[in-house]
């Protein structure tokens, strides 16, 4: 769609800034947002700027929509994806592959469309991905013409990967002011908010608006007349190029009259075509992709009449052609043409128009549009289009068009809550709490309502309120009535809730009811979720594993369910692995469930997965991989932008700086972690910062100040015993019983660790069995028994041997060392010691390796380690150094591109290198 303008720009202000952007980007990601009032020039300073990245080697995915395209779910991405070479598509993961095959056309599941679904955020992981790869290569640049115009479901995918861009990439965009002042491209955000820029297309001068005239009009029009298109147009180029077209070249009129609106400025350019001509004009301006063709049949004329009009129009200087497809000379122009139409003569377009077009989203529209109150044949219609349209994975067009079905007088509860569902798909939690709240006011007491209510209970979740959430599900529950399949989905619903607010007991007695009711209506994937949610609850309950429940809810599952991470009983198996003890496995388990997250751009339920991971990795002694994930989790909870997952991802930070000794660190994170779960009732996991809080007093060495922190737990463990013993539920115990111990408090440590050493006998928990026997040691040496304390500690050694969890294994090597001394048995003190230290030095653990080291010493000198990288900076770098991509290495680890750029960033920092060669060099000297 050709602009109106020139290519030559003659804006040397704007022209830097385009100069600056595009150096920036061909380092890292940035963007420019060309902005100014319709017509101004914006198009032709961003075609300017795409040819300049093109020159300078840049890979430019461009996409101009049209005001009509407005409405076409992913049409703007498509637009974007056209030109991608197939073979690079190929090659990304089957759910990215798939979800971009489905908006390109390139597949048909045989069902028009409404066949398996596909989700918005796989669309835009794998935009990222595309753009991403290319990057490898050169420099690329997303580039977007009249980001008004985008349609919803490409702006969440566009927004989705513009905010995870990596690498040499740019966003260049323009864009109209809004009515109201606000930012109109204020969706479009980078990770880092400096490296977004903009720029005001102001109005021209005068002379540059005649040499604008003169060059696209072949005349030199007298100065009085310029400075009356000047005075007229507001220095608009657009403006005065149509206003100049309006003036007779044989006039001697020095100040002639002119059109004062672009209505008028229409009518005047359009006036002079025949009524027919005019009629193919309006159903252009209405069509989302019109071609020739598509012309013919919504005029009814012949194809030799459709031509003759179409050459009136492009002669008139209104549209251009190329092909079969006709485009207008301006988007102003087609706006205007619309708009100057009755609004009955566009309700009688939009019925013929309804008859013509195949796609059911379209012709939907285009119904609802020919109408002021919707028949059954519309309203039928727009339900079909809005179900079409989230299972190509676009629910923000779905809600769109259930919205016109409402407006047009089909507003039922039924389609509210569609209408809710849709907002909540597309990440508007606030439109859909807006949505059902008014449907629940609307309705009495009954099933009905109890389905809107628990609707709101799930969007309350989202919005990080699990005891309004909890409430809403209760009150489900009670309205449910003898509606089965209702009450079974509550009854799934709700355990997870009240677990949350620690109410375990209560969530294993509504679960048990779940699988009952699940089982007798026969529905398997509730029962599957029934099932898997028992195991997990039952655990945390402290009634130990079910294997054989665990493995029916996996053989029942659904491996393509869409259902939230903590429903699916394949990531509650990566859980139980864990909380077993069985970390190699669990690590496998945990590793495919975020590669998946990642290909389909589960970005919430990655931060979920990246809680566990990181407990896994610190658990299994990798602490350079549980840094990498929770640098990751951080990178991924800033975009996300709500409470929760930040809070998570600042609990992360915080175990991963109080074992790598940042204490300062560690202490921010963890409170501004604690405060938030605190804020939305997250009783559960409000438990992890206070464990890592008490963890570092005692790493320390301040061992009253870790029993204060951790009293609140020791409160909890000693009012019932719901969970002692198992590693997810108990993890501070042993802390605790060495702050008690190490305060003197031995009575109330011993009948904390008796209870501790009970339930891992009873569970046959090895962790359990070793961290007890160490405290044992602990508090036998602190009564004087030094033998029994040994004894104890050489116990849990044994148990150690068994159980791949080293930083354990050496703090207890650091007890038993520790006795060794004071039995004076110095040779065997020593390398016990030294063996603690390996492993601390390794991990590492800092402070407490200055705790192996204080007590070396006093047997003999020990060891000195230094590294100038930490283990996970280290790690990056070799891979890097081995020739890999930074994607790859991403790829390698299942972090973000992003991740690994900042670990290579302090990595070349650190070293004083600048390139992967000498990245290569140093490498092998580390």
């Amino acid at each position: 769609m050709p602009c109106v303008g020139t290519d030559r720009v003659d804006r040397p202000a704007e022209t830097r800034v385009v100069t600056a952007f595009l150096d920036a980007a061909a380092r890292a990601p940035a963007a420019l947002v060309i902005d100014g009032e319709p017509g101004i020039g914006k198009t032709t300073l961003w075609r300017a700027a795409l040819e300049r990245a093109h020159r300078r080697g840049f890979r430019a995915l461009a996409a101009r929509p049209a005001e009509a395209e407005s409405r076409m779910a992913y049409a703007t991405v498509a637009d974007l994806l056209a030109d991608v070479d197939p073979a690079d598509l190929h090659a990304l993961p089957h759910p990215q592959r798939r979800a971009v095959d489905r908006v390109l056309l390139h597949t048909d599941d045989g069902d028009g469309g409404r066949g398996a679904t596909t989700d918005h955020r796989v669309l835009g992981a794998a935009l990222l991905s595309v753009t991403t790869l290319l990057a490898e290569r050169s420099p690329v640049l997303l580039a977007l013409d009249d980001l008004q115009w985008i349609d919803p479901s490409s702006r969440q995918v566009i927004a989705f990967a513009a905010r995870r861009l990596a690498g040499p990439a740019g966003v260049l965009a323009t864009a109209r002011p809004t009515p109201d002042g606000l930012d109109a491209a204020a969706w479009l955000q980078l990770s880092e908010p400096g490296a977004r820029r903009g720029i005001r297309v102001e109005p021209m001068s005068l002379g540059a608006l005649h040499g604008v005239v003169a060059e696209r009009t072949g005349r030199s029009l007298p100065r009085p007349a310029m400075a009356r298109i000047h005075e007229v147009s507001g220095g608009n180029p657009f403006y005065a190029l149509e206003l100049a077209r309006t003036i007779d070249p044989a006039s001697t009129d020095v100040a002639p009259p002119l059109p004062a609106t672009l209505a008028e400025l229409v009518r005047a350019r359009v006036g002079g075509v025949g009524p027919e001509t005019a009629g193919m004009l309006l159903a252009m301006a209405a069509l989302a992709d019109p071609t020739v063709e598509l012309l013919q049949r919504a005029t009814g004329g012949h194809a030799a009449a459709v031509t003759g009009w179409l050459e009136e129009a492009e002669n008139a200087g209104v549209i251009t052609i190329a092909g079969n497809r006709p485009r207008f000379t301006h988007p102003l122009l087609a706006t205007g043409v619309y708009a100057g139409a009755t609004p009955s003569r566009r309700r009688h377009l939009h019925r013929t128009l309804a008859t013509i077009v195949d796609q059911p989203e379209l012709r939907a529209r285009h119904l609802a549009l020919a109408t002021i109150r919707g028949d059954d044949e519309t309203l039928d219609a727009l339900d079909d289009a809005a179900a079409r349209a989230r299972a190509r994975g676009a629910p923000a067009a779905a809600a769109e068009l259930l919205t016109l079905a409402i407006g047009l007088g089909g507003d039922t509860p039924p389609r509210r809550m569609r209408l809710a569902r849709h907002h909540l798909d597309a990440g508007d939690t606030e439109a859909a709490r807006r949505t059902l709240e008014e449907t629940v006011a609307s309705l009495e007491a009954g099933p009905l309502r109890a389905q809107v209510l628990s609707l709101l209970a799930m969007v309350r979740l989202h919005d990080d309120s699990y005891l309004d959430a909890a409430g809403l599900l209760e009150q489900a529950l009670d309205e449910a009535g003898d509606d089965t399949g209702l009450r079974g989905q509550v009854l799934v619903e709700l355990p997870y809730a009240l677990v949350n607010l620690g109410r375990v007991g209560e969530a294993v007695q509504l679960v048990e009811r779940a699988v009952t009711v699940s089982e007798d209506i026969g529905d398997v994937p509730l029962l599957s979720r029934a099932l898997g949610m028992r195991v997990v609850l039952r655990f945390m309950a402290g009634h130990g594993a079910d294997e054989t429940g665990l493995h029916r809810a996996t053989a029942l599952e659904d491996r393509g369910s869409v259902a939230p991470v903590m429903f699916r009983p394949s990531v509650l198996q990566g859980l139980m692995l864990a909380w077993t003890g069985r970390l190699g496995e669990a690590h496998e388990v945990m590793t495919a469930l975020r590669q998946r997250c990642v290909d389909r751009g589960e970005e919430n339920d990655l931060v979920f997965m990246g809680f566990h991971s990181v407990l896994t990795e610190i658990w299994r002694g990798d602490l350079a991989g549980a840094t990498l994930i929770a640098e990751d989790s951080m990178e991924r909870a800033r975009q996300l932008g709500t409470d929760v997952p930040l809070a998570v991802a600042l609990s992360l930070r915080a175990m991963v700086a109080a074992l790598d000794g940042r204490a300062d660190e560690a202490r921010r994170c963890a409170l501004e972690a604690l405060a938030t779960y605190r804020r939305c009732d997250w009783h559960t996991l409000e438990e992890w910062p206070i464990s890592t809080l008490g963890f570092l007093e005692l790493s320390l060495g301040e061992d009253e100040a870790a029993l204060t922190t951790l009293e609140p737990l020791i409160g909890r463990a000693r009012a019932g015993k719901d969970g002692m013993g198992e590693i997810v539920t108990s993890s501070f115990v042993p802390d605790a019983v060495e702050a008690l111990v190490g305060t003197g408090r031995l009575d109330e440590a011993r009948t904390l660790l008796d209870d501790f050493d009970e339930r891992g006998h009873a569970l046959r928990r090895d962790w359990t069995l070793a961290t007890a026997a160490r405290c044992r040691a602990l508090l036998l040496a602190a009564e004087g028994d030094v033998e029994g304390a040994t004894a104890a500690a050489e116990r849990a050694i044994g148990i150690h041997r068994d159980l791949p969890m080293p930083f354990e294994r050496a703090r207890t090597l650091l007890v038993l060392g520790r006795l060794q001394r004071r039995a004076r048995r110095k040779g065997a003190a020593a390398e016990t010691l030294r063996a603690a230290l390996e492993v601390f030095d390794a991990l590492p653990a800092p402070l407490w390796a200055a705790r192996a080291r204080a007590e070396l010493d006093r047997v003999g000198p020990g060891p000195a380690r230094t590294s100038v990288l930490t283990p996970s900076e280290q790690r990056v770098a070799e891979l890097a150094a081995s020739g890999m991509t930074n994607r790859e290495v991403s790829a390698a680890l299942f972090i973000s591109p992003k991740t690994v750029e900042a670990n290579l960033s302090r990595v070349y920092r650190k070293l004083g290198i600048h390139s992967r060669a000498e990245l290569g060099r140093r490498v092998l000297d580390l």
